[in-house]
């Protein structure tokens, strides 16, 4: 396990890279239908009117395909994801989506929890992939997944769950995590859970997945969004910093058990509390995210 920060020398990089997104037209949102490179495009889902998701197709390609999911936490802010995001994409060769999961259809998404098997959120986001590919064409069969406080909690149970799917994960300040433990119940192990029975995570798998956590060095408060009750603050921790650090430390130690040696890092972003757009402005996110995922 590795802890590491990004220092400011290293945010100079970073603030060109958003005087270029402010300067262009990459983060003008534009409802259309057509697929425009180099804006950020609302649409919805052919299959479903009512499902929202956002689009950015690069100007540039990378030498191979490459798609990224963003995913909101409770705020929704699939847009300002898509937004901030859409400069990385470009400079990456990246296609992004940022799926729209509204909290009237889809309340217990970070959990992967639907009353209605078919509105499970892991589900819809398949769909919406298994779109866009149709749309752009010869994109990967997996994908690289980023997601921010609920988004994080959704990702990484989405790698859990659908670990083949899956290239790597950036997990940005989960408020709780799903541990590598059969002896607890899902989702804070992976135990069985009666209410859930078609969830079934096996470590064998998604032990896999090269899974990385960044949080704001200032993300040390108690707020309401952050689940602190004591059973489970006892277990992960009281703080997204120490559950971050937890949950790396028993995801690697879990991998070695079985004789895998798949990368799992801890990270921290300067200046940042609790909040996406900071870790974003402030922290360098973004690039520390697209570094993460593809190296280069």
């Amino acid at each position: 396990m590795y802890t590491k920060v990004i220092r400011l020398k290293h945010l100079c990089v970073i603030s060109v890279v958003y005087l270029l997104a402010l300067s262009c037209s990459a983060c003008s949102v534009r409802q259309s239908n057509p697929l425009e490179m180099g804006r950020v495009l609302r649409r919805t889902l052919q299959s479903d009117s009512e499902q929202e998701y956002f689009l950015y197709l690069p100007r540039r390609s990378a030498t191979s395909c490459r798609l990224v999911i963003s995913v909101h936490g409770i705020s929704r802010n699939a847009e300002e994801h898509a937004v901030l995001f859409a400069p990385f994409a470009e400079n990456y060769g990246a296609i992004l989506v940022a799926p729209l999961f509204s909290d009237t259809r889809f309340h217990g998404y970070q959990r992967l929890f639907s009353e209605d098997p078919e509105r499970r959120a892991d589900k819809v986001l398949d769909r919406i992939v298994s779109e866009v590919r149709g749309l752009a064409g010869n994109c990967p069969d997996k994908l690289n997944l980023f997601g921010y406080s609920g988004g994080a909690q959704f990702v990484h149970r989405y790698t859990m769950i659908h670990p083949e799917r899956v290239a790597k994960v950036v997990v940005g300040a989960a408020g709780w995590y799903t541990f590598p433990d059969s002896s607890r119940s899902y989702p804070t192990g992976i135990g069985h859970n009666p209410k859930m029975p078609d969830i079934d995570p096996d470590p064998d798998r998604f032990l896999r997945v090269p899974a990385y956590v960044i949080v704001g060095e200032r993300d040390l408060r108690h707020d309401v969004a952050l689940n602190d009750s004591d059973r489970l603050s006892r277990y992960e921790g009281e703080t997204r910093m120490e559950r971050g650090r937890r949950w790396i430390k028993s995801m690697s130690d879990a991998a070695r058990a079985i004789g895998l040696n798949t990368d799992y890092q801890f990270f921290t972003v300067p200046r940042s509390r609790h909040s996406f757009r900071q870790c974003m402005k402030r922290g360098g996110m973004g690039e520390l995210t697209f570094r993460l995922l593809f190296g280069d």
